[in-house]
């Protein structure tokens, strides 16, 4: 808590500069001196509600914008998905614009139906061997190799060579509905 409080002062001066008041326009604008403002923005002078009320109201802002953000948990915790032979964990959290899965493609499945959507798709295998059908190029990736496409090119993948494939997978929204349905 102490710490979110040394941010007052330095937040309220980026206010007001942002405004392009001086000390003095703020502080008469507010009833306070100068000088009491100045040693606020500094951290020389504790800040408190009967202070902050005024300034934060002339400056069209509430008491909150000058406490920094609640910091979120940057874990992401969101089940898995398996449906057709594949185990689909998202990497990144619902409401981000880039979607992030680790796919593991089970074994012994036969390619899929190949498909098309507008987007694009990054992967990056991390174990196992990846078919990658796409277009007329039928290609097999190794751990460490990755491949970028253009998904309105017919594409289709499955695990090769009796074992499962592990595949980090960045797709557009688009992408992330057609290939992992777990979204909308």
């Amino acid at each position: 808590m102490r710490q979110e409080l040394a941010q007052i002062g330095p937040r309220l001066r980026a206010a007001r500069q942002a405004q392009g008041l001086t000390l003095e326009q703020l502080a008469e604008g507010a009833g306070m001196s100068a000088s009491t403002l100045s040693r606020l923005e500094s951290g020389k002078r504790q800040a408190n509600l009967e202070l902050l009320l005024p300034l934060t109201r002339r400056l069209g802002i509430r008491v909150d914008d000058l406490l920094p953000p609640e910091q979120e948990d940057p874990r992401v915790r969101r089940p898995a998905v398996r449906r057709d032979g594949l185990e689909i964990v998202p990497l990144a959290p619902e409401h981000s614009n880039v979607k992030t899965y680790k796919i593991t493609y089970a074994p012994n499945l036969p390619l899929p139906a190949l498909v098309t959507h507008d987007g694009y798709e990054w992967l990056y295998v991390l174990s196992g061997r990846l078919r990658l059908r796409l277009g007329e190029q039928d290609l097999t990736l190794t751990r460490g190799e990755a491949a970028e496409f253009d998904t309105r090119t017919p594409h289709a993948m499955s695990a090769v060579g009796g074992r499962g494939a592990q595949v980090i997978s960045i797709f557009n929204e688009t992408g992330a509905r057609m290939h992992t349905r777990t979204d909308g």
